[in-house]
């Protein structure tokens, strides 16, 4: 009977602690202090329910505290619910938006989370905020399971002594501790086990990415200097075809070729390298023209939105290239080794008319303020031969909708002036180079003469603040208004 007792009880305990096993911590105000407190390092969520960003973080969020839970150092995830059994916590820790995270050391605030948001850069993150930037591995069994994780893994094989690598590698490793897994050792049996010589640096690809394109390992040869070191990292860092996704995706730099399809590692590994390994075969010949990368169809569908692709109802990778101008090309063939080929052929070579976003020209075009679309912009602005002032805007802005009349008097006074006022629907057309347009609404200045130079616009949005700068930056004197936007005097006949 008392066995029986035991049992139950062990049962009853492991159930109560196995709930949060490998899985989020949820605490509230009863418990947070007491639990935290007894957690070295702890990523905490505060969250309401109805939140929409909340329930976009939270699947990421659980499969990043899945991914971490064996960690050591121990790395725990933990959420606060600030509508219910956590009110005081939150309001305790300054929390007024949701989702805010927060890093903390026992019970105390270590620092805001400003990380990534998908399971993968939040594990990256919390990594390398957790004990030294790189690990010491001193056995072979450390070596393994160090190479046994399904990212990029960078080691420093140390000599015992008086090492020449050690300073620079220190100092690479805190810099890029956030973006790389560094390992380091000076143990005689991981070396040989690796089969690598004292102050020897190499980067080691995941065995999941294995290929026979490219080498599973990267030795660096170059002197010790801190600089050399960290660009050999970022430039084998994603390999021949990175993986490209949110938190990454800005490491990628023009001219870029993305292939989208459904690539999912956890669920599906075999089929995401079957078509990995297609493009690998490809990207070979072309890796001096192009930087390659493969990307969720899913996760990136605006992007695909940008090339006209709603949806694709096919397995085969979207093709779609931006060279160094920013010009953009879609494959439009199915895709295939030997139409992947011709392809990348016909972008270098220029032999492909980009592809470009744009509404139908207007029908009229006569009213006080012209319409741009990305296939008439050359015409309207560039080619227009006036001083210009153009408008990016969203149709959805509130400002661009409180902007529109005033733009409409402005054209208005302004007709018969060598200046046009024109406005582009952002969202619509692609915007060209050289023009920036990040927020709604964005306006530049063009002086006709230097239509390669445009001027952001940051004055004053009334008419009367629009007259007097286009009067006093107009390559001529206005007609009707003097260099400081005075109306002139009409003359009488």
């Amino acid at each position: 009977m008392r066995q029986n007792c035991i049992a139950i009880l062990c049962l009853t305990l492991l159930a109560g602690y196995g709930a949060d096993a490998g899985s989020v911590l949820d605490l509230g105000d009863s418990d947070f202090e007491n639990k935290i407190a007894a957690l070295d390092n702890t990523l905490v969520m505060f969250y309401a329910p109805w939140c929409g960003h909340c329930k976009r973080l939270k699947p990421e969020y659980e499969k990043a505290a899945e991914l971490l839970k064996d960690d050591d150092p121990p790395i725990t995830l933990a959420k606060v619910d600030c509508t219910e059994a956590g009110k005081e916590t939150c309001s305790k820790f300054g929390v007024s938006g949701y989702p805010t995270l927060k890093i903390f050391k026992g019970v105390d605030v270590s620092t805001d989370y400003n990380g990534p948001r998908e399971a993968s850069g939040i594990v990256k993150y919390m990594r390398s905020q957790v004990g030294p930037a790189s690990k010491e591995l001193k056995t072979p069994e450390d070596l393994e399971t160090f190479l046994s994780k399904d990212d990029v893994g960078v080691i420093a094989f140390l000599a015992a002594e008086d090492s020449k690598l050690e300073k620079t590698f220190t100092k690479v490793s805190d810099k890029l501790r956030e973006k790389v897994r560094f390992g380091n050792t000076n143990n005689a049996a991981v070396l040989k086990k690796a089969d690598q010589k004292e102050d020897t640096l190499v980067l080691f690809r995941p065995k999941l990415l294995a290929n026979k394109f490219e080498p599973d390992t990267v030795v660096y040869d170059g002197a010790f200097d801190k600089d050399d070191i960290e660009k050999f990292i970022t430039t084998n860092y994603n390999g021949l075809v990175g993986i490209r996704n949110q938190d990454n995706s800005k490491d990628y730099k023009q001219p870029l070729v993305v292939a989208y399809y459904a690539v999912d590692y956890k669920k599906n590994p075999k089929g995401t390298n079957y078509w990995r390994n297609r493009i690998l075969k490809v990207a070979q010949d072309f890796k001096d023209d192009f930087a390659f990368a493969i990307s969720n169809k899913d996760e990136f569908q605006y992007e695909l939105n940008e090339y006209g692709v709603e949806f694709s109802p096919s397995d085969k990778p979207i093709i779609t290239v931006k060279n160094s101008k920013g010009q953009k090309f879609k494959m439009e063939e199915e895709f295939s080794i030997a139409s992947f080929e011709t392809f990348l052929k016909k972008v270098k070579t220029d032999e492909l008319t980009p592809f470009l976003k744009s509404e139908a020209l207007p029908d009229s075009n006569d009213g006080p303020v012209v319409v741009a679309v990305a296939k008439n912009f050359d015409d309207v602005v560039v080619n227009n031969g006036k001083d210009t002032l153009i408008e990016f805007y969203a149709p959805w802005c509130g400002h661009c909708k409180k902007l529109a009349p005033i733009f409409d008097e402005l054209g208005t006074k302004l007709k018969g002036e060598d200046v046009a006022i024109v406005k582009m629907d952002a969202t619509a057309n692609d915007v060209p180079a050289p023009f920036e347009v990040s927020g709604f609404p964005t306006l530049f200045w063009l002086p006709k003469d230097q239509k390669d130079k445009p001027v952001r616009y940051d004055s004053g949005r009334d008419v009367d603040d629009f007259i007097k700068y286009i009067a006093k930056q107009a390559t001529e004197e206005l007609k009707g208004y003097d260099r400081s936007g005075t109306p002139k005097a009409k003359t009488e006949l």
